[in-house]
């Protein structure tokens, strides 16, 4: 069973930035693709970027040129690194694990708040 495990959150002001890591467990990390998703309150969760085993990377439009996904294999890590951060930032954070849909993992989730 993996288990995804977020830190990093917090409170941030705007133009700030935080950086947001998901430990994971397992051997599965490597060879599958990594996402960070977010959800505010009353909203939908949105994907907020996401790299593949391959390092290939992909990003929400609001999230482009002020965010970056990165990952560490041998530590089993993802990281999210939140440059420029504004208030519409603030959400719950959701780190996701997914190999095909048998294997979708997500984790508990970090709070991020960015507000003066």
């Amino acid at each position: 069973q993996v288990q995804l495990v977020e830190s990093g959150g917090g409170l941030a002001q705007p133009g700030g930035s935080l950086r947001l890591s998901c430990a994971a467990s397992g051997r599965l990390f490597s060879i599958s693709t990594m996402g960070w998703y977010r959800q505010a309150p009353g909203k939908q969760r949105e994907l907020v970027a996401a790299i593949t085993s391959r390092s290939s990377t992909n990003y929400a439009d609001s999230a482009k040129g002020r965010f970056t996904v990165s990952r560490d294999n041998a530590k089993n890590t993802v990281y999210l690194q939140m440059n420029s951060l504004k208030p519409e930032d603030s959400a719950v954070y959701y780190c996701n694990q997914y190999y095909n849909h048998n294997l979708d993992y997500w984790g508990q989730g970090t709070q991020v708040t960015v507000s003066s």
